[in-house]
């Protein structure tokens, strides 16, 4: 692709319209993850009930596209090392459009699974790509915000199809009533998922097309020998004089990396690889996808009706879309670890009180208070935060392959929580001694863990530029 030509006006300052516009097609990557990811939870009860699905079953459909995202995660690290960052999005974006028509028109629970998969690829790929390709191009000052910009547009993605699955859900229950359907939700058990997934193809194709108009990240650029294609960039991002400071760090650092995997294992760059692998792992088994993917379900458990659970889910993802806005403010102000150790706390209180509300059988909209605290605390926090970390502190040529390593790891846990959630929410001794409430107490305890990570082992990185995060490690 052209390099944009850099103007005299973009040489003195820069162009931070042309920094968000760059960034905002990125977290479309990002916004897709979301989307995709979360459609399953409006539809995985009209699923279960088309598929006659016992709970471990029911656990695979809404948790299969996770094993898609750990492979996709896995094989994106080493290809946008390679190919670049921008054309892994590309990629994402057609494995998207594929899996959105797949599941769409599915005549088995198998052939739904493997599209489910495939789509996953495609979001275990984005879901790392679409961070680090802003946290590169990003100046220093504002890389959190521009990173967390990209956890906004993952709920922006959840809340959308949050609406469009209660629409989608709404109007099934209406043509039942005209139609006299004998049975409860028949349209949206034969119809209803289906559209509910086929849905996604046009934000997939919306990322296709405009991820044409925009470049590759400089870093990567100057890793591959193509120095003034990453110094026009920069230039057009930040301004001249800024862009050369940044190219002189950017090729003093590159040079004293190998660019090997042995990098990883090296004293001080270990430390920050064992770090972004506890990250990853304990921001899925604090059980955030458990609320989004089985949201409505855990709702219905407290007697209310399909539709007022579905209902309840929108409220959900406008909260979290709200304290996302909220963390994108203050994370290069107030900084990474003390919204990490606050969030993280406030999560295990809210899951404690979540689970003794179950335990006590007096769940009702407590639930959803409880629920919504929860939810406030991750968007606060762990959310967005976990992945500025993750795209801050590894080296810049092998950042690709880290990161890959880290989020593999992050989507086996996410994979994990969400196929025995439903296996410990039904287990019947579970039930009969602790009411449904035991799984939440389970992840109350992983956010206390996780603030003692947070708390003991991670060091500050607001306002460091990449480079001088990667020196820390060094020295």
């Amino acid at each position: 692709m052209t390099t944009p030509t850099v103007t005299p006006s973009d040489n003195a300052s820069g162009s931070i319209r042309y920094l968000v516009l760059v960034c905002l097609v990125a977290t479309l990557g990002g916004l897709l993850f979301g989307y995709d990811t979360a459609v399953v939870s409006g539809a995985i009860g009209f699923l279960e009930t088309r598929f006659q699905l016992d709970s471990t079953w029911t656990g695979w459909a809404a948790s299969s596209a996770l094993a898609g995202c750990v492979l996709g995660a896995a094989v994106a690290g080493m290809a946008s090392d390679r190919f670049g960052r921008r054309g892994v999005l590309v990629v994402s974006a057609i494995l998207f459009l594929v899996s959105a028509i797949g599941t769409a028109i599915p005549r088995t629970l198998t052939e739904f699974i493997l599209f489910r998969i495939v789509g996953g690829v495609g979001v275990g790929a984005a879901s790392m790509t679409s961070p680090m390709y802003i946290a590169e191009i990003s100046p220093a000052r504002i890389r959190g915000r521009m990173v967390s910009v990209n956890q906004f547009a993952i709920i922006f993605g959840m809340l959308l199809v949050y609406f469009v699955n209660y629409f989608i859900a709404e109007y099934g229950a209406t043509v039942d009533a005209d139609s006299g359907a004998a049975g409860a939700q028949a349209w949206n058990v034969l119809h209803g998922w289906r559209w509910m997934f086929g849905s996604g193809a046009l934000p997939a194709t919306l990322l296709r097309v405009l991820l044409a108009f925009v470049p590759e990240s400089p870093r990567w650029l100057v890793k591959q020998g193509r120095a003034d294609e990453a110094e026009h960039i920069l230039t057009r991002v930040d301004g001249s004089d800024n862009a050369q400071a940044a190219m002189a760090e950017i090729q003093e650092t590159l040079g004293q990396e190998s660019g090997s995997l042995a990098e990883l294992v090296r004293p001080g760059i270990r430390v920050a690889m064992m770090i972004g692998l506890a990250l990853a792992v304990l921001q899925q088994v604090t059980g955030i996808n458990v609320m989004l993917y089985y949201g409505p379900e855990i709702f219905k458990r407290t007697g209310v009706e399909t539709n007022q659970a579905l209902l309840w889910t929108v409220l959900v993802g406008a909260i979290n879309l709200s304290f996302t806005v909220v963390a994108i403010w203050t994370v290069d102000k107030v900084g990474r670890k003390p919204l990490m150790v606050l969030g993280a706390a406030g999560m295990s209180v809210s899951l404690a009180a979540l689970g003794l509300a179950f335990y006590l059988h007096s769940a009702g909209a407590w639930a959803l208070v409880f629920v919504l605290g929860y939810i406030a605390c991750f968007a606060l926090s762990v959310g967005p935060v976990t992945w500025v970390i993750l795209t801050e502190i590894f080296p810049t040529k092998i950042r690709g392959r880290a990161m890959g390593i880290a989020t593999v790891a992050l989507w086996t846990a996410n994979l994990v929580v969400s196929q025995t959630f439903p296996m410990m929410n039904d287990d019947p001794w579970l039930v009969e001694h602790f009411h449904r409430g035991f799984p939440f107490w389970v992840y109350a305890a992983f956010c206390l863990v996780l603030v003692m990570v947070m708390w003991r082992a991670v060091p500050e990185t607001k306002g460091k530029t990449l480079e001088q995060i990667e020196q820390h490690w060094r020295h």
